[in-house]
C-alpha cells in the first residue's frame, strides 16, 4: 500500500505518532449534524477553530510526531492549514474505517510505533488523557477512548490490524462494541482510556459551551467562536 506524505517542513521523529481523523473546513462538508441548528457559515467556523485547538493539543505533546489523515481531496488545503511539522496522508478508501485502516497501515509500515487515531473535535480533552493513552500502549496492543454515545474518540495500536475496523458500525452507538468484539476475535488485548465527550449535535456543543465558560484556556480559539455566536448557542440552550 502506498502513501505520500505532504509536509511543510520535516516532521519529527519518534516512536509515538498521534494521527488526527479531519476534512478540509468546507461549508456543508463537516459537523453535519450541527447544520439543522446553526448557520452553515457557523457550523464551518466552529470546525475551523476546533481542528485549530486541536492540532494545539497535539502539539502540546512532547517528542509525539503529528500527522492528519484525511481524504485525497483535502491534502493540499488541510497541508496550508496545519503549517510545519504536519504530516497530511491522504487515506486509501473511502469512509472512517478506510480511514482508520490507512492510519495503521501507513506509520507502521516501515518499523513499529506507538499510534493513536485521535478525533478532531475534542480540543477539550485533558493533555493527560493522550499521555496515558501513549502508555497503555506499552501494556496492551490495542488502546480505546470511549465516547458517552457508545462510539470512541480515540484508538491506538502497535501494529496495522486490516480487519480491525470491518463491521459498517462507524459512526453509530455500537462502533464501541463491534470494535471491542473484533478485538476479541484478532486475540488484541484492549486498554482504555477515561471515557469522554466529541461534539456531534447540538447538546454536545451546549455541553462544551457550559464548560470552556468556566475554563476557555482548554480550547481557546472555540471558546472565541462561541462569544461570536453566543446567541446561537444560547437559543440551543433554551430549546429555540
Amino acid at each position: 500500500m502506498e502513501f505520500a506524505c505532504r509536509t511543510k517542513g520535516p516532521p519529527p521523529k519518534g516512536d509515538c505518532v498521534l494521527v488526527i481523523m479531519a476534512k478540509a473546513p468546507r461549508p456543508g462538508t463537516v459537523k453535519t449534524r450541527l447544520i439543522p441548528s446553526l448557520p452553515l457559515q457557523a457550523v464551518t467556523e466552529f470546525y475551523r477553530c476546533v481542528l485549530q485547538d486541536t492540532l494545539s493539543l497535539a502539539r502540546s505533546l512532547i517528542d509525539v510526531q503529528i500527522a492528519i489523515m484525511c481524504p485525497k481531496s483535502d491534502v493540499d488545503e488541510l497541508a496550508l492549514f496545519a503549517g510545519d511539522g504536519v504530516c497530511i496522508v491522504a487515506q486509501k478508501g473511502e469512509g472512517l474505517a478506510a480511514g482508520l485502516t490507512s492510519v495503521f497501515a501507513h506509520f507502521s509500515e516501515d518499523h513499529q510505533r506507538r499510534i493513536i487515531a485521535f478525533n478532531s473535535d475534542s480540543p477539550h480533552l485533558p493533555r493527560s488523557v493522550l499521555e496515558a493513552a501513549f502508555e497503555t500502549l506499552g501494556l496492551h496492543d490495542i488502546v480505546v477512548g470511549p465516547t458517552d454515545d457508545g462510539g470512541y474518540y480515540l484508538v491506538g495500536a502497535n501494529a496495522a490490524h486490516p480487519t480491525l475496523f470491518t463491521g459498517g458500525a462507524m459512526g453509530t452507538s455500537s462502533a464501541l462494541e463491534r470494535l471491542l468484539s473484533q478485538a476479541r476475535v484478532l486475540e488484541l488485548s484492549v486498554g482504555c482510556t477515561d471515557p469522554f465527550y466529541d461534539i456531534d449535535v447540538a447538546g454536545d456543543l451546549i455541553r462544551l459551551a457550559r464548560e470552556l465558560q468556566l475554563a476557555p484556556d482548554q480550547a481557546p480559539r472555540t471558546a472565541g467562536w462561541l462569544k461570536e455566536w453566543g446567541d446561537a448557542v444560547a437559543r440551543l440552550q433554551r430549546g429555540e
